[in-house]
């Protein structure tokens, strides 16, 4: 037989019911539940009236907070887009020019004087900064135009040729335009400028800076400086780097800073580079010039050893 089955007995309340039909009790008073005390609660003093001084202090506020935004978002375009942009006309520039040397197949004879294409906002020559890295390097186009320098670094029309005696000026943007010229204050004396034409490299070196001249003979110990010395008169206030007033351009006149005539065995083959100073400003012009001491036949392969440097 199966054994039977187990009743589990109900348990049994012991709450006493009492305690909740208990209708006088303070826990279920009505007035606790009194609607007008939540109306009450939920009313909020309204809000006082704006004065003319707070209206005033807001849209001053809001106006600055627009300009805030607007000059952040020209400084990004300035200095980012900008960039994007002159890097793709540099791109083109150093293209265009490629192809025009590559076409000349023509052996060109080393004694005879380079003939150059100078057409605004072409390219003409390229420059290389060795201690800047090997990939900075910049096709220099002709003309200093806003449209010019926003390609790359401009040729100063009128100023002497790469190699040539006289002074090879050059100017380019510091800040945003593919900014070639950002670091230009980071160069030494005797740091290397090389400048590459269709037959030709040509090495300049930074000039002594102001007060080198004094010690100079110390540092003529560095090779890179052993073709490198203070420049007498007339170029006696020519000197590595400086900083002007923009409409100081006897910088880049055929002797900085000398307004007789030379001849031309007593001229120099300089190189002038000039960009804005300080950064996100056009107050002054950053000044370097350099002088030419080396020039090499370009050849299938052949570098110059001075691009090596860093």
């Amino acid at each position: 037989m199966d054994p039977p089955t187990e009743v589990i007995a109900p348990v049994e309340d012991d709450y006493d019911d009492e305690y909740y039909e208990d209708e006088d009790d303070d826990y279920y008073d009505d007035d606790y539940y009194d609607d007008d005390y939540y109306d009450d609660e939920d009313e909020q003093p309204a809000p006082p009236p704006d004065s003319t001084a707070r209206k005033t202090v807001r849209t001053v506020g809001e106006l600055l907070i627009t300009a805030g935004l607007i000059i952040l978002l020209f400084v990004v375009y300035e200095v980012y887009v900008t960039d994007l942009i002159s890097a793709g006309k540099q791109g083109d520039a150093t293209q265009a020019l490629d192809d025009q040397w590559n076409s000349n197949t023509v052996e060109t004879d080393p004694q005879r004087q380079v003939q150059y294409d100078l057409l605004d906002g072409q390219a003409f020559a390229k420059m290389y900064i060795p201690v800047f890295g090997p990939d900075y390097k910049f096709s220099i186009v002709e003309g200093t135009t806003d449209k010019d320098l926003e390609i790359g670094p401009g040729h100063y029309k009128g100023t002497a040729l790469p190699g040539d005696p006289g002074n090879f000026s050059v100017a380019g943007h510091r800040v945003g335009k593919g900014a070639p010229f950002n670091d230009l204050d980071l160069l030494s004396s005797c740091d290397a400028i090389v400048v590459e034409t269709q037959t030709q490299w040509f090495v300049y070196r930074v000039l002594p800076m102001s007060g080198e001249a004094a010690g100079w003979a110390e540092k003529q110990a560095n090779p890179k400086c052993a073709k490198v010395t203070p420049l007498g008169a007339p170029y006696d206030k020519t000197v590595g780097q400086e900083i002007v007033l923009p409409t100081q351009g006897e910088v880049i006149s055929e002797v900085p800073y000398f307004t007789g005539e030379v001849a031309e065995a007593q001229r120099a083959a300089l190189m002038t580079l000039t960009t804005c100073h300080p950064r996100f400003s056009d107050r002054q012009r950053l000044i370097v010039h350099a002088v030419l001491t080396m020039s090499y036949p370009k050849a299938d392969g052949f570098v110059p050893e001075e691009m090596k440097e860093q």
